[in-house]
């Protein structure tokens, strides 16, 4: 996992090959994001993703964190992102 904790959150940038890669990560992302009801700081240009996890009820980062990410590199890993 490429993800470092820095400043009371989990953070990592995702590269991937085109925008339309990027956008399809963050629909899917997304989706998860919404049953886990837990939701990414995020942000974006053109192919590069960058997140940032924190748990904001219990101010720092937490298990429902670590899950999400884990979730998030499982479908990053479909298109063949690199850090």
């Amino acid at each position: 996992m490429n993800w470092v904790e820095k400043d009371g959150k989990l953070t990592r940038l995702y590269v991937f090959a085109t925008f339309q890669d990027a956008m399809s990560f963050v629909s899917q992302v997304a989706q998860v994001a919404e049953e886990m009801d837990h939701h990414p700081g995020w942000r974006n240009v053109y192919n590069k993703v960058w997140v940032d996890l924190t748990t904001h009820d219990a101010g720092q980062v937490t298990d429902l964190d670590f899950r999400l990410a884990e979730a998030m590199d499982k479908i990053a890993s479909k298109y063949q992102s690199s850090p």
